[in-house]
């Protein structure tokens, strides 16, 4: 196991530096756009060029030319914390002036990349790549930028989808992951350091790779030179179809070692069709902790191969302990899927739709035995659609709500909007949480409804009295 694991990052913002050995999630941040790729109508493969030994190689421009244009660059914004010394005589400075302090929740950025699966504007990227941020902004090649909605995000299995309001968009063809061989060519295209539509290539170097971090997605292992800056990118087949989402490294150094890995597609497709569908992704449940059968404990369990998953808890009250399932039991078969290790078993599990009826095939203390139990399902956070004051947000990223009756007794304004999070326009115009919205362009606010009322009539620039303590003050914000 590596000497540390390198999570998501809240934006994707830092460049992933590890101070040992560790699975990577690669946001990076941008440096300089790159150029433009034009849509071409071309063959996916293009004619083979001949190495100095005979050996024919890939020429991988034509999958380039075709996909190229449905990949797209993502930027990110949000807001994070740093350190500042409330004793430091800029402090106050920052207190009065109403500029966010440094100590408090200051301005972050970060970048991966994406592409887009329907031609009205549907995009799929890493669920790392776009989590907690305020606003998303997605550019296509032909230099256009569009904000972009999450639909919704899976951090189990590491997918989000955006929408971007766009029509008659290029897009990727879908492959199947399942036909992809170990040892054949494949290519990523994303934005490696900000470098828009680069295009790295390597072959497969091993298949339904399950990670200490991950264990519930089969990544296809990859050669493939990624960086930060390609998360949420696609892995192509020769055929130019998108057979992956690059996802994660391996690395000492934070950068690029020669082993990275993808989500396979299906995996990504499943959780978009839920997330498109529902708003919410549902995964499976057993309720066990598994272990890998070594050759000595097939022997002495008294099998004959080290395949299937051998059970070492049971969770009280969950679907397997309800079905009888015990310690000591090894999982050979899920319906008619054969075990072969313990990490294909998660997978399976998590993908079958909670409520469903499996079959099991047990080894238990000699015999086989075969156990149906209906599947659970695994708790999840709420959707970002559904946290705290988000349904309340504005144009100006501010989440409100009024004044209790025992604070309007504290302030000679009743009508005011307390601010309880912040973020976008109002962040970046040093809005913080605690402050109470008076009005907007010298009219009063009453409640959160009249103040959309009042920002639908207005401009892109606007001017909130905002109280502050015992200090009022009119902060220019800009709506953009």
């Amino acid at each position: 196991m590596p000497a540390s694991t390198l999570k998501r990052s809240l934006l994707a913002v830092t460049l992933l530096a590890a101070l040992g050995a560790g699975y990577a999630k690669f946001g990076g941040q941008a440096i300089n756009p790159g150029a433009a790729v034009a849509a071409v109508e071309t063959p996916a493969v293009a004619p083979a060029a001949t190495g100095r030994a005979g050996m024919a190689l890939p020429d991988f421009s034509a999958i380039v030319e075709s996909s190229g244009p449905a990949v797209v660059n993502i930027s990110v914004s949000g807001q994070r914390k740093t350190a500042f010394d409330p004793n430091d005589p800029m402090f106050d400075f920052f207190r009065r002036f109403a500029v966010p302090a440094p100590q408090e929740r200051g301005p972050a950025r970060g970048m991966g990349s994406g592409f887009i699966v329907s031609s009205d504007g549907l995009i799929l990227t890493n669920a790392h790549v776009v989590d907690g941020a305020d606003e998303v902004t997605v550019k296509l090649t032909d230099k256009r930028e569009f904000g972009a909605r999450i639909i919704g995000l899976d951090k189990l299995t590491d997918i989000a989808v955006l929408r971007i309001d766009a029509s008659q968009l290029p897009v990727v063809r879908l492959g199947d992951p399942a036909r992809a061989r170990v040892g054949e060519w494949v290519v990523a295209i994303g934005s490696p350091f900000g470098f828009e539509n680069t295009v790295t290539a390597g072959i497969v170097s091993a298949k339904s790779r399950s990670l200490p971090s991950d264990s519930y997605v089969p990544f296809i292992q990859t050669d493939v030179a990624v960086n930060p800056g390609n998360s949420g990118g696609p892995l192509l087949n020769l055929a130019g179809e998108v057979i992956g989402i690059n996802s994660q490294i391996y690395s000492r150094s934070g950068g690029y070692q020669g082993v990275s890995f993808a989500i396979p597609i299906d995996v990504a497709m499943n959780i978009e069709q839920q997330l498109v569908a529902h708003g919410k992704v549902s995964h499976g449940r057993l309720g066990v902790t598994i272990q890998e059968v070594s050759q000595s404990l097939a022997e002495s369990f008294g099998l004959r191969s080290n395949a299937g998953a051998l059970v070492s808890s049971v969770e009280k009250g969950s679907p397997a302990a309800k079905a009888g399932i015990q310690p000591g039991d090894i999982i050979l078969k899920l319906n008619d899927k054969t075990i072969g290790s313990s990490s294909e078993l998660p997978p399976l599990v998590a993908s079958t739709k909670p409520g469903s009826e499996i079959r099991l095939q047990v080894w238990r203390q000699g015999t086989g035995h075969e156990i149906t139990l209906s599947v659970g399902e695994i708790p999840s956070a709420r959707p970002a659609s559904e946290k705290a004051g988000e349904a309340d947000k504005t144009r100006l990223g501010l989440a409100l709500r009024p004044l209790t009756p025992d604070e309007r007794r504290q302030t000679d304004h009743p009508d005011g909007l307390l601010v309880e999070n912040v973020s976008g326009p109002a962040a970046r115009a040093g809005i913080r949480p605690g402050d109470l919205v008076l009005s907007l362009n010298g009219q009063p606010v009453r409640d959160a409804a009249h103040l959309r009322g009042l920002l639908d009539k207005a401009g892109k620039n606007v001017a909130l009295l905002i109280e502050r303590g015992e200090a009022k003050i009119f902060v220019p914000v800009d709506l953009g």
